[in-house]
């Protein structure tokens, strides 16, 4: 089991360029991934992308890369064309003024746009060379950080589903007595209204009628069913959110029925513990891969 949230962050040198690299993620209902890098290296977007969803299955992670080279290969060339335009333009405005016109700074023409052009040359296969360890780092580094705390919420989870697990034999063993309790009140009414002329065949009929209709034998099967098939996909799904979400959903029905049907203060104390430890799990679920 991994949590949605982790961090890790790595840099490295290689052949005089340096390489940082980090990676960070948080809570989604599906993967969304950001990829952050400069311009020259969109060659590799598509690559970087494939390397990181092949990891991980939900959550919002950015992931971000840095190049800085410490002598990149670069090329000059000058427009010596466009250095006699200004020169011309700027002897104009200095004849405008009353200025000398032969008194014009070469660097003042140079920094000039397009007197010289700079470009830079890059290899987009020897930057992923690059790359790709550093990357295999953070990723195994980012991968431990989920784990690590998918650890943390896995125990959480087992411990909020054992208080269900225990919520629910209670109720199954309240059932037999809850069935009791109703031919006690039912007889009790009868006999103070009606003494000892009471009819014990009316008496069961009554009885029966109030099991009919509060009876909890059915959710209890279900709770538990459901509660079994929460147990497995946490203790054997790599990946259990979405699944968890739509358990808890049917256990909620079930618990909420169970309450609503409830006539006894001792069953209401279970369910709203029941109701407390399930919330805590839908909370956590959200939170998991």
């Amino acid at each position: 089991m991994n949590s949605m949230t982790g961090y890790a962050c790595a840099e490295a040198e290689a052949d005089g360029t340096h390489i940082s690299v980090e990676l960070k993620s948080v809570n989604s209902r599906f993967l969304d991934l950001s990829v952050n890098i400069p311009p020259f290296l969109s060659p590799l977007e598509m690559r970087l992308r494939a390397a990181v969803s092949g990891k991980i299955l939900r959550g919002k992670a950015d992931l971000s890369v840095r190049v800085r080279d410490a002598s990149p290969r670069t090329s000059v060339t000058a427009d010596p064309q466009a250095a006699v335009s200004y020169r011309d333009a700027i002897r104009d405005v200095a004849r405008a003024l009353g200025k000398p016109e032969d008194d014009i700074p070469l660097s003042l023409i140079l920094s000039q746009e397009g007197v010289l052009n700079v470009s830079r040359e890059y290899d987009a296969e020897a930057y992923w060379q690059k790359i790709e360890p550093v990357l295999a780092d953070v990723l195994s580094q980012f991968l431990a950080d989920r784990s690590r705390e998918g650890g943390n919420l896995r125990a959480d989870l087992l411990e909020k589903l054992s208080v269900l697990e225990e919520c629910a034999a209670f109720f199954r063993e309240w059932q037999p007595k809850m069935e009791a309790k109703f031919r006690e009140q039912v007889s009790s009414k009868f006999r103070e209204l009606l003494a000892d002329s009471a009819d014990e065949n009316r008496i069961m009929a009554e009885t029966a009628a109030m099991i009919v209709r509060y009876t909890i034998n059915e959710e209890i099967v279900r709770l538990q069913s459901h509660l079994s098939a929460l147990r497995a996909e946490l203790e054997e799904s790599p990946a259990p959110g979405r699944k968890i979400d739509f358990i808890c959903q049917e256990i909620n029905r079930e618990i909420n029925t169970i309450g609503s049907k409830n006539q006894f203060a001792e069953v209401g104390e279970k369910v709203i513990a029941a109701k407390d430890a399930l919330e805590n799990i839908r909370e956590q679920a959200r939170n998991i891969e």
